[in-house]
């Protein structure tokens, strides 16, 4: 099967493993871990923040830095598209016990001028806004990516009045490379900031969170309240620091072989996809025009050979990663132009 549901489906490579087998196995609950601490000191010096905390997943991570920035009560403000408000089963308000609100935004990125009327102060009759939060790239707008200018735009805002500024940055090295820019300049403009070694990086499991040494500190006690210790996970920081050594250059390939796909479809119809909005590893393809839902589409896709997700009722995900070649998207690209004849 040619496997385009996510990047997270990547296997670890054979230095990742030989990593794990040779990994330290301290209790990362209690003293401490060598082989996670290299990792967390690696994070926080690729984002140019002091710490951080390493995690099972970015949902995690998301959750607390939620956690540990803002008071139960408080108010996030948010583009409307976001993953957390979208696929993360409502730990904003359930589990982190927040108000939200979603801003209108174009491409992932929220129109600032309603940005700056929606923030509000703490009063005596509201609580305000506790957090802004941005998501580069953004995965329901097919991987586009946030601009550097609007990025500086939203942090400054947000200090102005105050209130800190998280960066949802699971594909931040994708982000990166679509921007010409060093992680580091990407992350600058926000007091915090996850990523995933679990995606197009390759390594099995794991998100990393990073901020200042004082906030790090804090969600780390957040990170035990919501179940996230673990106990000997050298191993799996091992695999994460080959990732980070090996793996972030070569996500270019990864955005390539996506134009490559988008491309292709794009000459069947172009009305599914449009390339130049195709900016990192991620192409969103629109099948309304075939009167079927995504639904229909990825069975029969499947029957192809191909595994692709829904993301709307009339929209397909694809994500490319270092498992899909050019062949794979060039196959993919004629199974579908032969779903699409006969719809």
């Amino acid at each position: 099967m040619i496997d385009l549901r996510s990047d997270t489906v990547t296997r670890p490579t054979e230095a990742m493993l030989e990593s794990m087998r040779e990994a330290t196995f301290g209790d990362d609950s209690r003293d401490g871990d060598a082989t996670v601490q290299k990792l967390e000191q690696m994070a926080a010096e690729r984002t140019g923040k002091e710490a951080g905390a390493f995690m099972p997943s970015g949902t995690m991570a998301n959750l607390v830095a939620m956690l540990t920035h803002a008071q139960r009560g408080g108010e996030v403000l948010l583009e409307e598209g976001s993953h957390t408000l979208n696929a993360e089963l409502g730990g904003i308000a359930g589990v982190a016990g927040l108000f939200y609100r979603g801003i209108p935004g174009k491409r992932g990125a929220m129109d600032v001028a309603t940005l700056r009327e929606t923030i509000r102060p703490t009063a005596r009759n509201q609580m305000g806004t506790a957090l802004v939060w941005m998501e580069n790239s953004h995965n329901r707008s097919g991987g586009a990516v946030l601009p550097l200018g609007h990025m500086r735009e939203v942090y400054e805002l947000a200090h102005e009045k105050s209130i800190p500024v998280h960066l949802d940055g699971a594909r931040l090295f994708n982000a990166a490379h679509a921007l010409g820019a060093a992680a580091t300049e990407v992350a600058r403009h926000a007091d915090s900031v996850c990523f995933c070694v679990s995606k197009g990086l390759s390594a099995p499991v794991g998100s990393v969170l990073c901020g200042s040494k004082a906030f790090i500190e804090r969600a780390r006690a957040y990170r035990r309240m919501v179940g996230g210790n673990m106990r000997q996970a050298g191993p799996l920081a091992a695999a994460g620091i080959v990732a980070l050594e090996t793996m972030v250059d070569r996500l270019v390939e990864d955005h390539q072989t996506a134009k490559r796909l988008a491309e292709g479809l794009h000459r069947i119809d172009a009305s599914l996809v449009d390339p130049r909005e195709v900016e990192t590893n991620l192409v969103r393809v629109e099948v309304r025009k075939s009167g079927r839902r995504a639904a229909q589409w990825s069975a029969d896709l499947k029957q192809k050979g191909m595994l692709v997700a829904p993301c709307d009722i009339y929209a397909l995900r694809f994500v490319t990663h270092r498992h899909i070649g050019a062949a794979d998207v060039d196959q993919t690209a004629s199974a579908f132009a032969e779903l699409w004849k006969k719809s």
